[in-house]
């Protein structure tokens, strides 16, 4: 094979963490060609459904501390493609719960206490006492990292039993704990790990008063707004290859370097197999239900890198995406909405948004540029297998007579015009009890080899919430990069030294969080030498 100036990278999966990959490695003069299985994953092509309006799998919010992501939109000069930072609204059976303020609207006081005043009114039915059961939490997200040791024994209890042990109350379990849960990492607290819990707690709710604010895109998707900007700039400045509609069957590895030395590749539409040769490396951006098909075709793969069975090993999680056209407004006070304690439920969690309030400016693209009747409602549930059987229609009927009408009445007196409903079985990794030490590193046993998504344990790079996080996504694909340029893997085309990719570090810790961590550190280690633990870890 002649010699090449520049490396070739294969990037599989063309999530938020793929195309962090692709951008670093582009823009170091990386040969690149991005693989997914959707028919486009650039965003050029909008999904719509059979009657031509636009459709999203799952609404997803931007959280204050997403410096990364913000960079992205500023660096593609796209303009202002957020809503403002919106209230969100919990509903159970017995009606409005709890609201979720704007906390960057209220006076400013240190973590947790700024968000305690703020939210003080905001509980509609949960008395004072419950809410303060939360406390012993708050000692545990302190202890969480006093060393790998420690950190392993959190990550082995589910929440639910930390909560119990912690003496959290029965009711902020099952009212506010538990659909957060379902909402934020898609499975109960019996069935997530209680490290993984409080990093997202953490992360989006107590790391600063604002951490909580949120924002939604303002019209079209995701995909349009972010990705088909970037992936119009990487093909067109740096020659990226896109190939959509396009399964990566099989990873060979030689036997003698125990480097990557092809990728098999077969088409969605045709089944047509081909084999890339000339490839130095490949990012894995794909989660647990894709590794496990690739592990399972790729027996060098699997012998030279055993973690990576072991993470494809771990379980998901599925989603039911819906949208719903109706033929009146329903005047809603809150835009972003999350179902709890609902049997109709059949144990998922349900959020729902009314994307006629969110994209108002852009309204009758929400309607196919046809002429707009009433509300657009687009309603997500997830681990939802118990609602993925049911029919598509029982799906409908259960959010407008059921769930809905608990928001608001005149969800009764509406009428659907058309809808959308779509399931994604086995598509967002599931952080249970026990699984962190299975997830995939950011770097293989294989050096050619990396791996790249909110799922993977990015060691002394680690950013943001470890669990279901668009901006930890996004910057683990541009440390995937990275990691290829800074350990020589790849070469850039005329350049001596490839540049790394600029990563933007999150807000530091507030200094009353870092002083308690550095205290119970010293008292914590104190008691460990005299062979005493905590409580909640005894079996």
């Amino acid at each position: 094979m002649p010699d090449r100036k520049q490396s070739h990278v294969v990037v599989i999966g063309a999530g938020w963490a793929g195309w962090g990959a692709a951008k670093s490695l582009c823009e170091a003069g990386v040969d690149v060609t991005l693989i997914d299985g959707m028919l486009d994953p650039t965003g050029s092509q909008p999904i719509t459904t059979k009657s031509g309006k636009p459709f999203e799998a799952g609404t997803r919010g931007f959280w204050k501390d997403y410096p990364n992501i913000n960079a992205l939109t500023e660096e593609l000069q796209i303009g202002n493609i957020f809503t403002d930072f919106t209230t969100s609204a919990f509903w159970s059976p017995d009606g409005l719960e709890a609201t979720a303020p704007v906390f960057g609207e209220s006076p400013q006081w240190p973590s947790p206490l700024g968000q305690a005043i703020a939210t003080i009114n905001n509980f509609k039915r949960l008395p004072i006492q419950d809410r303060l059961s939360i406390a012993g939490l708050l000692y545990a997200m302190l202890d969480l990292y006093r060393s790998d040791k420690v950190f392993q024994k959190y990550d082995n209890l589910s929440a639910q039993s930390l909560f119990i042990k912690l003496g959290i109350s029965d009711r902020l379990i099952n009212e506010f704990l538990r659909p957060i849960l379902l909402v934020g990492l898609f499975k109960p607290p019996e069935e997530v790990s209680a490290a993984v819990t409080m990093e997202l707690l953490y992360y989006y709710a107590l790391a600063h008063q604002d951490s909580f604010d949120v924002r939604w895109i303002n019209s079209k998707s995701i995909a349009e707004q972010l990705f088909e900007p970037l992936s119009r700039r990487l093909m067109s400045r740096h020659h990226l290859r896109v190939l959509g509609g396009t399964f990566v069957t099989r990873l060979s590895v030689s036997s003698e370097t125990q480097r990557i030395s092809s990728v098999e590749i077969q088409s969605v539409q045709t089944k047509e197999v081909k084999v890339i040769d000339d490839v130095d490396a490949v990012v894995l951006a794909v989660g647990a239900k894709g590794l496990k098909s690739l592990m399972s075709q790729s027996p060098e793969c699997s012998k030279a890198a055993p973690e990576l069975v072991a993470a494809a090993s771990l379980g998901s999680i599925d989603i039911v995406s819906t949208r719903l056209w109706l033929n009146r407004y329903v005047p809603i006070a809150y835009p972003a909405n999350v179902f709890s304690r609902f049997e109709s439920l059949k144990g998922a969690g349900g959020t729902f948004f009314m994307l006629d309030q969110l994209q108002k400016e852009s309204e009758r693209a929400l309607w196919g540029h046809d002429q707009p009747q009433g509300s657009v409602v687009a309603s997500d549930f997830y681990n939802a297998s118990g609602i993925a059987v049911m029919n598509d229609q029982e799906i409908v009927d259960r959010l407008m007579h059921d769930l809905l009408p608990i928001a608001h009445p005149e969800f009764r007196n509406a009428k659907v015009v058309d809808y959308e409903v779509r399931r994604y079985p086995d598509s967002v990794s599931h952080f249970s009890p026990g699984s962190f030490s299975k997830r995939p590193p950011l770097e293989t046993s294989v050096e050619t080899i990396v791996c790249a998504g909110d799922w993977v344990r990015m060691g002394d790079k680690e950013h943001g919430a470890k669990g279901l996080c668009q901006e930890r996504a996004y910057v683990c694909g541009l440390e995937a990069g990275n990691s290829l340029i800074r350990r020589k893997i790849v070469k850039g085309s005329n350049q001596s030294k490839p540049i790394q990719h600029l990563v933007v570090p999150i807000r530091a810790d507030e200094p009353q969080v870092v002083l308690g961590r550095v205290l119970n550190k010293i008292v914590m280690d104190q008691i460990d030498a005299l062979g005493l633990t905590l409580p909640w870890f005894d079996s």
